[in-house]
């Protein structure tokens, strides 16, 4: 069995709709939104450090992550496609 290239992108919509362009080589997840934020107890940023943001992972998203670190395992690669914004580079 040949492995799958994993795609994430941001929204189920999107992945159900460029799932039916791939040709099955492709397996495609949405992360329906971002998975790590600032901190909320804490500046967020290493002043110390050249100004590096701490982020952690939201509780709520834990599960998707272990799930994506699973199918990563398994992947022949890893493709982030989300938008080019914020938004989106907050997922990557």
């Amino acid at each position: 069995m040949t492995q799958k290239s994993l795609l994430v992108v941001e929204s189920p919509s999107k992945a159900r709709t460029i799932e039916q362009y791939l040709d099955g080589e492709y397996e495609v997840i949405a992360c329906v939104g971002h998975v790590k934020d600032l901190p909320s107890k804490e500046l967020g940023v290493d002043i110390e450090n050249d100004f590096t943001m701490t982020l952690t992972v939201l509780p709520d998203r834990k599960q998707f992550i272990q799930e994506l670190q699973r199918k990563s395992k398994n992947a022949a690669r890893v493709l982030i496609a989300t938008d080019p914004d914020r938004e989106g580079e907050a997922i990557a």
